[in-house]
């Protein structure tokens, strides 16, 4: 009886030093696993900010393509789930209005367009205009 019983204590531990081991293997293949899928932040809010859209613009887009979400109502619904603010905010309630009424999908160039006219930074262009205008080689 003490021989099964040294046996039992024997194979325990046993049991108890590879478990960790298994436990490192299957914690560190779900963090590699878990690191594709969250290697793409999340863009956060969008709050109207001009100066701010390009780079909110460029996260939104990796976001939804590393999340694989693909129809065009569900890219169009997570973007105006991220407008909030003054300006931001309104436009995605009128947007949303318009969701409800609609039974067809909106066109995803359409949206993306009239987002970009929204929100993007024009004065940006009108420097890099300038700019361009300005330009002198030498004397």
């Amino acid at each position: 009886m003490e021989e099964a019983s040294d046996e039992y204590e024997q194979t325990t531990t046993e049991e108890m030093s590879v478990a960790p081991a298994l436990v490192a293997v299957a914690d560190s293949e779900n963090v590699q696993v878990g690191l594709l899928k969250n290697m793409v932040p999340d863009p956060g809010w969008f709050d109207s900010d001009r100066t701010k859209f390009e780079d909110w613009w460029r996260g939104i887009r990796l976001f939804l393509k590393s999340n694989r979400v693909l129809k065009t109502n569900d890219r169009i619904t997570a973007i105006l789930a991220c407008l909030r603010g003054s300006v931001a905010g309104i436009y995605a309630q009128k947007k949303l209005d318009e969701l409800d009424e609609e039974l067809e999908t909106q066109d995803w160039d359409d949206f993306v367009k009239e987002l970009k006219t929204t929100f993007s930074d024009k004065s940006k262009v009108v420097d890099a205009e300038w700019k361009i205008e300005m330009f002198k080689q030498g004397k």
